[in-house]
């Protein structure tokens, strides 16, 4: 059946969202050129000013790049630390697939500072989930999340395939709400280096993350290693 089109949707969109497709789908990869504006308005049906719009506006959400001389290319995804959102979400809003590799699950002791963190005594049994973040092979970040083993049943649970937010309303009826960040820069160690697919000493972004929930508990504390190549921290500043 052939589906149909959205005549409510403006030419424009219809070039992103096509373009979009081909991108998520791996058609067209990082790096990869993309139709010229001219190519656009011709298999589109449209003017180049349209084609050239459907670009720029591309460009300005950073999923291509526009190079003088050179022409358009698929842009290294990025995702942006302007709100609290899971991985899944933040991938989802640059119109990327997320996947998840989780490479341990475990009920661990011993880690007092983490524990500190959650508000909990020292010696604290902690469940402790570490995931290579993804979009198609691509790694983007390794994280380490931990919680108390009131939610010991999450190392149980299909993570790869699930965002641990909505885990944690839906199963646990646990509302996240806002989050507490220390982010600095790092040296990335012989293990995350091969995980994240860089040099061993390559620059990271390394991001301490208390998150709290509705009810101002300190529910999940996040260690994250994430490539500084695919990721922007936006902060808007106010003169008064």
């Amino acid at each position: 059946m052939l589906q149909k089109t959205r005549p409510d949707r403006p030419a424009y969109r219809r070039i992103q969202h096509a373009l979009q497709k081909r991108i998520q789908g791996g058609e067209l990869r990082p790096g990869d050129a993309v139709p010229s504006e001219r190519e656009l308005a011709r298999s589109h049906k449209v003017s180049l000013m349209t084609a050239r719009h459907a670009l720029a506006e591309m460009e300005r959400e950073g999923l291509v790049d526009r190079r003088r001389g050179a022409g358009t290319f698929v842009a290294l995804p990025k995702i942006h630390f302007n709100r609290l959102t899971s991985f899944t979400e933040q991938m989802a809003s640059r119109g990327l697939l997320a996947r998840s590799k989780t490479l341990s699950a475990d009920i661990v002791e011993g880690e007092p500072e983490v524990a500190a963190r959650l508000s909990l005594p020292a010696h604290s049994r902690l469940v402790k989930i570490e995931r290579l973040r993804q979009s198609g092979e691509q790694p983007f970040a390794l994280e380490r999340c931990y919680l108390s083993d009131e939610f010991a049943g999450l190392a149980e649970l299909p993570l790869d395939r699930r965002s641990l937010f909505a885990t944690l309303e839906h199963e646990y009826g646990i509302e996240l709400a806002y989050a507490d960040e220390e982010v600095d820069a790092t040296a990335a160690g012989a293990r995350n280096a091969e995980l994240l697919q860089v040099h061993a000493g390559s620059p990271v972004l390394r991001i301490r993350q208390v998150i709290y929930s509705t009810q101002g508990r300190a529910t999940v504390y996040v260690l994250g290693f994430y490539r500084s190549d695919r990721h922007t921290l936006l902060i808007r500043r106010f003169r008064r």
